[in-house]
């Protein structure tokens, strides 16, 4: 008998969609087998969960990065660290996630279990669990490998109260490090570019830090994590109907010089590029050292900068201090600089 069979690794089929054993066999040895936990151990068709004292915070989104590998992180790391980050800068602590598996038929069921330990190990590093899913298989072509959607459930303890209404002139403006790395460590690991740099990824969950900063600083105004269109992009979201601006200062902001070598070829503004372990916080003046240094005593903080402040006029701008002490206007970002990020 040939042994090439017996060397051929095991792969999805369509079978593992249908619902039937394979199904069964792939939700037990796979999922079940690294998520274990109380409310996904019934396997019913919704997690049961128990009651919490505080008010729910949601949110829910989608992987496509491609690759699904890169230096950093994979696409479980960022489906998990992308979805506790949404709630963690509104302020809810997160607690649960689902996972949404599209992949595609031929799929290698070596690398699908890398990538489900992946998500268990960034889970279990922020706290939260993985109590429901589902699983989708698509004929081969029609999902690039595999999809990810992951939906979150939080709560927000009492007294916590951000937004862009609490924002008012003189509010400081701080980051929690370096902008762009996971941006272009895609880049990097696509190898469209014979570029030689080394470049990681900031994909990491951050509810240690923002814990950090909502128990100890009482007015935090807005938190946002600056991943698709970047730092630019996010300040230009804080203005959106409001009668204010910003003002930032480039030596302040934290660039690796190894990003800014990969964007000047390339065309790319290290403002734009999407960061997935990041967060812009607003706070009081009054605050913003306090808050400083509660950040830079964090691992994922250790960082941190003032970036800027909010100012009453020119309204609804973001301008940027250069180097050279010019000034520009940092509009929102237009088109697509880079598909397939996140």
């Amino acid at each position: 008998m040939s042994s090439n069979n017996s060397n051929k690794k095991p792969k999805i089929t369509g079978a593992h969609g249908a619902g039937g054993k394979y199904s069964h066999d792939l939700i037990r040895q796979v999922f079940l087998k690294h998520f274990d936990n109380a409310p996904l151990r019934d396997l019913l068709d919704s997690a049961i969960l128990p009651k919490i004292n505080g008010q729910l915070v949601f949110t829910t989104d989608s992987h496509v990065v491609q690759p699904l590998f890169f230096p950093g992180g994979d696409i479980g790391r960022l489906a998990v660290s992308g979805t506790v980050n949404d709630l963690a800068v509104c302020g809810a602590r997160p607690l649960w996630l689902s996972c949404g598996m599209i992949i595609e038929e031929g799929f290698d069921l070596d690398t699908l279990e890398k990538i489900v330990i992946s998500m268990q190990k960034t889970a279990q590093s922020a706290s939260v669990q993985i109590v429901t899913g589902d699983t989708k298989v698509v004929a081969h072509g029609e999902a690039d490998g595999l999809f990810i959607n992951t939906a979150g459930i939080g709560y927000l303890p009492q007294g916590r109260q951000i937004g862009k209404s609490q924002i008012i002139t003189g509010d400081k403006i701080l980051i929690n490090g370096y902008i762009g790395d996971h941006a272009a460590a895609i880049i990097r690991a696509r190898q469209d570019f014979q570029i030689d740099l080394d470049i990681v990824s900031d994909c990491s969950p951050l509810n240690d830090l923002t814990e950090t900063l909502f128990d100890n600083i009482p007015d935090i105004r807005i938190m946002r994590d600056p991943t698709r269109g970047g730092l630019a992009t996010t300040l230009n979201e804080f203005l959106d109907g409001k009668r204010f601006g910003i003002r930032i200062n480039e030596n302040a902001i934290p660039i690796r010089d190894s990003v800014q070598g990969l964007c000047e070829p390339l065309g790319f503004d290290p403002l734009y590029l999407a960061n997935e372990g990041k967060i812009v916080v607003v706070v009081a003046e009054q605050s913003a050292e306090k808050a400083l240094r509660l950040m830079r005593s964090r691992t994922l903080g250790k960082d941190s900068t003032i970036i800027g402040e909010i100012i009453a006029e020119p309204a609804g701008f973001v301008l940027l201090t250069t180097r050279i002490g010019t000034e520009r206007v940092l509009d929102m970002l237009t088109g697509e600089m880079l598909p397939r990020i996140c």
